[in-house]
């Protein structure tokens, strides 16, 4: 094998083995319900050396922060379902509300939020991944009016920040003791999009 070919064959491996870890660490997190889970339970689950965490990913609050993006990206993908749905714009906000604060990543990304407050060091990560989200969900959006021939009272993403913004805080709050459930929120009614 060339030194070309050992260095392709080592650069896969690699990805492989980061992408093995970010899966791996979201489906230990979400079975959690986004809570704790150590180096050794993640090395084992990804079939992985402890100290690989670390090389590829510099502390495991950083790999936390992706596999918890990672998570929500893929949890994501049940809302445009939603959209896709027969329905009228109040029926598609609701449905869309409802399924969000039902995202089972949720809880991990308000806990990757938190890690991101509590150590700038993990900021451009988590804004990386938040930037990931919006602009995905923008161009959702986006499909979903042009598709459906709906209006929007604001903004695409002034409505996609604000309704993320609020969908993470009321998980945020609920983790923090807050009583209440998600009942007590008007999701939906964060959404302006209309017939």
């Amino acid at each position: 094998m060339s030194a070309r070919q050992k260095s392709v064959s080592a650069a896969t491996h690699a990805v492989s083995t980061r992408h093995r870890l970010i899966e791996e660490t979201a489906k230990l997190c979400i079975g959690r319900g986004g809570g704790d889970v150590s180096v050794a339970e993640i090395a084992a689950a990804a079939g992985v050396f402890p100290n690989q965490v670390t090389y590829h990913f510099g502390s495991k609050d950083s790999l936390l922060v992706h596999a918890a993006f990672y998570g929500l990206l893929h949890d994501s993908e049940r809302l445009s379902r939603v959209g896709d749905s027969a329905g009228d714009a109040a029926a598609i906000r609701r449905k869309i509300a409802r399924t969000t604060l039902a995202l089972p990543a949720l809880p991990a990304v308000s806990r990757a939020l938190a890690a991101g407050i509590a150590k700038p060091e993990l900021a451009p990560t988590v804004d990386t991944h938040l930037d990931l989200l919006f602009r995905r969900s923008e161009r959702y959006l986006e499909r979903l009016l042009r598709r459906r021939g709906w209006s929007i009272q604001r903004d695409v993403g002034i409505e996609v920040r604000t309704f993320w913004s609020t969908a993470l805080g009321a998980v945020l709050l609920a983790q923090a003791g807050v009583s209440g459930s998600g009942s007590d929120l008007d999701l939906a009614g964060v959404l302006t999009f209309h017939e």
